[in-house]
């Protein structure tokens, strides 16, 4: 099989012919379909995960066909198409765990970062936190869903339906989290960089009631605001036009430093919190979700071998909507 491998942070990808993995006793042999490009990989290359492990192939945004299975996972698997999330494993046992927060298990491995991930033909996931797909979803527009969707989806349940949502950067997570956010009804605020008007108007034509650039204020305060860009600066410019009793929600793995701020923009019992990682049952809840109100996921489509283009497109945000891999 081919794959997609990082050796060192600050360098490219390697195109590399490796053995088809053997699936152990809880895993899956996963043939992949897709494979989302996310943010997070590059946090990965440019070595901003410090729990990472090299050599390391990257991608936790992946859809594919059960091809093989181990011997404590039911046989009818095979020939089912799953989807494999950011949460690769957790022990089961901790505190966390126990209580239905495994996303912050302090023993978690994850998908492309400590395990071997999607940029590749085949890939291993343990089958306990693989999700079905239905085969009628086209693998591209699945993809996404797995990382963009679900922290997005968990992101968003922390704003407890705040009628003035705001977005702070507008990319694969948030052009699905307004999706959701409009069918239920909530008032959308998308912020961009500045000049980014083909961002913006591509946010109002999803629904965004508003959408400028970081550094305006809106038409509206905010009663919760959803940061995606990895840029502290923006935590303060939020709270200044967040409601009394606001929230704003930090919802990347990896976040530039904050700047110091004055209190009077926190007082008034305005919070500020973040998201990591997530749990099953957000995946259950999330594909739930989308039963009521469909989401379209905009996908630009690149071959396996050019991932290391796809990923400079990323982070030149020169895509709009999400970026998958296809072998």
């Amino acid at each position: 099989m081919r794959a997609m491998v990082l050796h060192n942070p600050g360098q490219p990808l390697q195109l590399e012919d490796r053995p088809l993995p053997t699936p152990g006793a809880r895993q899956m042999l996963i043939k992949v379909q897709a494979c989302g490009v996310c943010r997070t990989d590059l946090h990965l290359l440019d070595g901003e995960l410090p729990q990472a492990r090299f050599p390391r192939v990257p991608g936790h945004e992946i859809v594919g066909d059960v091809v093989a299975v181990g011997d404590q996972v039911a046989p009818d698997w095979v020939g089912r198409r799953v989807g494999v999330p950011w949460l690769g494993w957790t022990c089961g046992v901790c505190q966390y765990c126990r209580s239905g927060r495994e996303n912050l298990c302090d023993k978690a491995l994850f998908t492309g970062c400590q395990l071997d991930g999607g940029y590749a033909d085949y890939t291993i996931a343990d089958a306990r936190f693989c999700f079905p797909i239905p085969l009628t979803m086209d693998a591209t527009e699945a993809a996404p869903l797995l990382c963009a969707g679900l922290i997005g989806f968990r992101a968003l349940q922390m704003t407890q339906n705040a009628p003035h949502l705001g977005l702070y950067g507008f990319g694969a997570a948030a052009h699905l989290a307004i999706q959701v956010a409009v069918g239920r009804g909530q008032k959308v605020y998308a912020f961009t960089r500045p000049g980014d008007d083909e961002g913006q108007a591509y946010a109002r034509s999803l629904g965004a009631t508003w959408a400028g650039a970081s550094d305006q204020p809106p038409s509206h305060l905010l009663d919760a605001s959803l940061i995606f860009a990895p840029v502290g600066a923006l935590v303060p410019q939020a709270l200044q036009v967040t409601a009394k009793g606001g929230c704003v929600v930090c919802a990347g793995i990896h976040m530039s430093d904050i700047p110091s701020f004055p209190y009077r923009l926190l007082w008034q019992e305005r919070t500020v919190r973040s998201v990591a990682n997530l749990t099953r049952a957000d995946g259950v809840a999330f594909f739930e979700q989308i039963r009521h109100t469909p989401v379209h996921c905009n996908v630009t489509c690149f071959p396996l071998i050019e991932a290391n283009e796809a990923l400079e497109r990323l982070k030149g945000g020169q895509v709009k909507g999400a970026i998958v891999l296809t072998p």
